[in-house]
């Protein structure tokens, strides 16, 4: 069922307002946030998610609020994976505590807006070449077994110094911060702050995430607002989780192992979509494949929670495991 466009229109000023609001916020008032703020923030953008996912059942149907949880669920787990990234960032860069909120909530609206203009290049791709879902399920495969190597982070962070070296030959950037502010004056001359490049690097660093997390979806719903509020509920809270997960992220050391579970399920999802639908002429004449399933998103929805439970519980225990090992010691 299509949604109707005055609710797509009313609910991308709404949540474009919720951000905005949440923006200010720091600006008027940067701080270090309690972990009771944090719980709390974090508690509200889910509760929006679900409540949005509500309204998507009425204005919708059940499958077009089914697709949305689902999608949404997904782009949240894997976006926990983000934050191992950021937070080598913020200590790369030395980014004063009191003004990483700040720094995450830019870096943020800076993804989003290169998420939106990535989203429309691969809903494009979709619409009409329908043989991309096998180039889309090969390429999460590979990311799956990549994701899996505990060098991944340490790649990405090379790539992550790459851009700043960038960066620095061609623009000015001072060597201190200056509070928050992206300008400065040394020796008489307006230059950059080395703020800037933490907003470049956040948000760069998150749109190569979605290089695996938005074909991931795709898998899930084709419709691309669908896709890109999935992508924006779960952004939406990510800033307020770095706050409080903080060091509990340390202790998750299998977390990767969920996600890389995720995508190589998403990734085997699309190959048999693709082979459910198939039109490709050197694959069984260019005729859908009927035995290939075509997974619903009731599994796959059970597969995400399931996958970041396990990876959670086992990271924990293990945790304590280690901990209690090095008291006996």
């Amino acid at each position: 069922m299509d949604i109707p466009v005055w609710f797509e229109i009313t609910a991308l000023v709404v949540l474009t307002a919720v951000l905005i609001g949440d923006l200010l916020l720091i600006l008027k008032r940067p701080h270090i946030p309690t972990t009771r703020e944090s719980s709390l923030w974090v508690a509200f953008y889910v509760t929006l998610a679900l409540i949005f996912a509500g309204v998507l059942y009425f204005v919708g149907d059940a499958k077009t609020s089914l697709d949305f949880l689902t999608g949404w669920a997904m782009e949240y787990s894997l976006s926990i994976d983000n934050l191992f990234v950021f937070i080598l960032i913020m200590t790369q860069f030395s980014v004063p505590r009191r003004y990483q909120q700040e720094a995450l909530m830019v870096g943020i609206i800076i993804a989003l807006v290169l998420r939106a203009i990535f989203i429309i290049i691969v809903g494009a791709a979709v619409e009409h070449l329908s043989p991309i879902f096998y180039v889309f399920g090969a390429f999460l495969l590979f990311t799956a077994i990549r994701q899996s190597l505990p060098e991944k982070h340490a790649d990405d962070a090379q790539t992550e110094n790459f851009i700043v070296r960038q960066i620095r030959r061609v623009i000015p950037i001072s060597e201190e911060y200056d509070g928050p502010k992206v300008r400065t004056v040394v020796d008489g001359r307006k230059i950059w702050t080395p703020m800037l490049i933490v907003f470049v690097s956040l948000g760069v660093t998150d749109l190569m995430f979605a290089v695996d997390s938005i074909p991931a979806i795709f898998g899930i719903t084709t419709d691309p607002f669908i896709v890109f509020t999935a992508n924006l509920f779960a952004l939406m809270g990510l800033r307020q989780l770095y706050f409080l997960l903080g060091n509990l992220l340390e202790k998750l050391k299998y977390l990767h192992y969920g996600v890389a579970f995720i995508l190589a399920f998403i990734g085997v999802k699309l190959v048999l979509h693709a082979m459910h639908v198939n039109e490709l002429p050197f694959i069984n004449g260019g005729e859908p494949i009927d035995w290939a399933p075509d997974i619903d998103n009731w599994l796959s929805l059970g597969v995400i929670f399931g996958s970041m439970a396990v990876a959670t519980v086992a990271s924990l225990i293990s945790s304590s495991r280690d901990k209690r090992a090095s008291i006996e010691r």
